[in-house]
C-alpha cells in the first residue's frame, strides 16, 4: 500500500523559510514522478513543482518565481521542498503525490497522480 507521510508545514513570518518533507513508502514504481501541489482558501489547487525520479529534473509552476526547490534524498524515500521568501500569497495547504512515469507533460494536473499525502498547512503571515 503506497503511503505518503507529510511535514514541515506551519506558521512563518513574511520571508521566512519552512522546508516540507514528503516521506513516500510502499512504492512499487520502476520510475515515479512526485508533485507538490497546493490549494488556498477558496482557490483550486493547482501544482507546485514535480520531481522525476529516473533523472532527478524538476520542474515549477510559473508563481514559484525561483523561490522554491525540490530535492530527493533516495536512501530515505523523501522529497523535500525547500521555500525560501516566502509572502502571505504562498498561505496554503500544501500537498504531496506520487503517480508512476515521468512529470512532463502532465505534472500540473491533479488527476494524473494515483496517490496522496494527508496536506500540510503553510501560513505566512507577522
Amino acid at each position: 500500500q503506497v503511503q505518503l507521510v507529510e511535514s514541515g508545514g506551519g506558521l512563518v513570518r513574511p520571508g521566512g523559510s519552512l522546508r516540507l518533507s514528503c516521506t513516500v513508502s510502499g512504492t512499487t514504481f520502476d520510475y515515479y514522478r512526485i508533485g507538490w501541489f497546493r490549494q488556498a482558501p477558496g482557490k483550486k489547487r493547482e501544482g507546485v513543482s514535480c520531481l522525476s525520479s529516473t533523472d532527478g529534473s524538476t520542474y515549477y509552476g510559473a508563481f514559484v518565481e525561483g523561490r522554491f526547490t525540490v530535492s530527493l534524498d533516495d536512501s530515505k524515500k523523501t522529497v523535500y521542498l525547500e521555500m525560501n521568501n516566502l509572502n502571505p500569497e504562498h498561505t496554503a495547504v500544501y500537498t504531496c503525490a506520487i503517480a508512476g512515469g515521468f512529470c512532463p507533460p502532465v505534472w500540473m494536473l491533479d488527476w494524473e497522480y494515483t496517490h496522496w499525502g494527508h496536506g500540510s498547512q503553510v501560513t505566512v503571515s507577522s
